[in-house]
């Protein structure tokens, strides 16, 4: 994967996915985000193959950092709360 396809969806994923505070479903917001990524990876000049080569699955990825975001949240919000 090329360091310029890198850096560009480092950027996008920590712009983009965040904690949301209000109850969200990660499927349905990932499946939004990950088209939303390509599009603007596509603007970019990066091809999706080449993001796919290095991390996979966009959608899955954001979803797992959507998944993450969201507990990091939740343990911010109530950090006596045993994990």
């Amino acid at each position: 994967m090329s360091e310029h396809a890198i850096e560009f969806l480092r950027g996008w994923i920590g712009e983009k996915v965040q904690c949301q505070h209000l109850p969200i479903k990660i499927d349905k917001q990932a499946e939004t985000l990950a088209k939303e990524c390509c599009a603007k990876a596509a603007e970019a000049g990066i091809l999706l193959e080449d993001i796919q080569e290095e991390v996979g699955d966009i959608q899955e990825l954001i979803a797992s950092r959507l998944e993450e975001a969201v507990e990091e949240g939740s343990s911010e919000v109530n950090p006596d709360k045993p994990e």
